[in-house]
């Protein structure tokens, strides 16, 4: 079996290490655990992100591989997320609290993101992966967890050790693990006037 894949950014400029290096895998080893001090240190690098007028609108639910809270968020995945989300140490589900006692929280989405960003990072810097899902279902996670109408969930995360992709079930995942990273060059998308780019050409 080959080694866990290490796709770091190729950028026009250095960047911080952990921002080159952060990427989504979905390869985790279904053995390794997370101990309490590196998921306590995910959840304080969400806890100290920025949000609007101090609001801190994120919550987190966390489940363990093989508690109730884990098999949860398991059951909220779409099939083909569960797949392979099935082998991470740890699952989390995002929410953002979208009212306080003064009222609406404004821009409650964007600030429990940024803690997000926060998590995932702090992962990175721990020598974790960690692995953001849209695919999941809101409403059953509603249900399950009891939310109140103003808790609104987001995003569901697997943490874990990265493996190598030959863990994964499907050869169409184990090609996309192994596909090269892209994005946008900053010319499509840092600007002077809209659509004017900001900076020159990135350099090959």
């Amino acid at each position: 079996m080959s080694e866990p894949i290490d796709k770091p950014a190729t950028t026009s400029v250095p960047v911080h290490e952990p921002i080159a290096r952060r990427w989504s895998p979905r390869a985790f080893d279904p053995d390794a655990a997370v101990g309490e001090t590196r998921l306590r240190a995910l959840l304080e690098a969400a806890r100290w992100a920025p949000s609007f007028g101090n609001t801190q609108p994120a919550r987190y639910l966390v489940g363990r591989r093989g508690d109730a809270v884990y098999g949860t968020i398991l059951r909220t995945l779409t099939e083909r997320n569960a797949d392979w989300a099935k082998r991470a140490a740890v699952l989390l589900l995002a929410v953002a609290v979208t009212e306080n006692t003064k009222g609406t929280i404004p821009y409650a989405e964007y600030s429990a993101g940024l803690a997000t960003e926060n998590l995932v990072l702090q992962a990175t810097v721990s020598g974790l992966a960690a692995h953001q899902m849209a695919g999941f279902d809101a409403d059953a996670a509603r249900a399950a967890f009891s939310l109140p109408p103003h808790a609104r969930p987001l995003v569901a995360i697997a943490v874990g050790l990265q493996a190598a992709p030959e863990v994964l079930d499907e050869d169409s995942l184990i090609e996309r693990e192994r596909a090269p990273r892209s994005r946008l060059p900053l010319t499509k998308m840092a600007f002077g006037a809209w659509g004017e780019p900001a900076f020159a050409p990135d350099r090959p």
